[in-house]
């Protein structure tokens, strides 16, 4: 039977010093919560962001290897791509729906990107607060622009 000169704690076996007598240590926590600490959010966003990367992530790489294929691979490659083969490929809803979801998910996953990065390096909460609605601007003008291009494009144009 070992025991320290500390404490008088027997550590045999798998029990490892733990008794109906001498019962765990309570470990107090390495500090305690100030005024400054931020609370758990109810929402939980950052845990919704981050598990929103992680399936975007997943369906835009089969989205963009699936493009990549059908446009370069089967459809004859980057020289056969001119506003005729667009104006084809957008008459049919598929491939709006086709992009129109690499667009979303691209603009969403990269803003959600940058946006933690911002949250990572910028120091002060004024800048971090302006970067942020500069990046939201303009991934909600990009999203709109893109999803109104989409499905009003007109391959009639004189």
């Amino acid at each position: 039977m070992a025991t320290t000169e500390s404490s008088s704690v027997e550590l045999t076996g798998s029990s490892a010093g733990y008794s109906p007598e001498n019962p765990a240590p309570v470990i107090e926590p390495p500090r305690a919560r100030t005024k400054k600490t931020p609370r758990a959010s109810r929402t939980n966003f950052e845990m919704h962001g981050w598990l929103f990367m992680r399936l975007s992530g997943i369906v835009l790489t089969v989205l963009v290897i699936g493009h990549l294929v059908l446009q370069l691979v089967l459809d004859g490659g980057v020289q056969k791509i001119n506003f005729a083969f667009v104006a084809g490929r957008w008459a049919s809803p598929f491939w709006q729906i086709w992009d129109l979801t690499m667009l979303w998910l691209a603009m969403l996953h990269g803003a959600n990107g940058l946006r933690t990065i911002i949250n990572d390096y910028a120091e002060r909460d004024t800048t971090r607060f302006w970067l942020k609605m500069l990046l939201w601007t303009a991934t909600v003008f990009t999203v709109l622009l893109g999803t109104l291009v989409i499905f009003t494009f007109d391959p009639n144009i004189r």
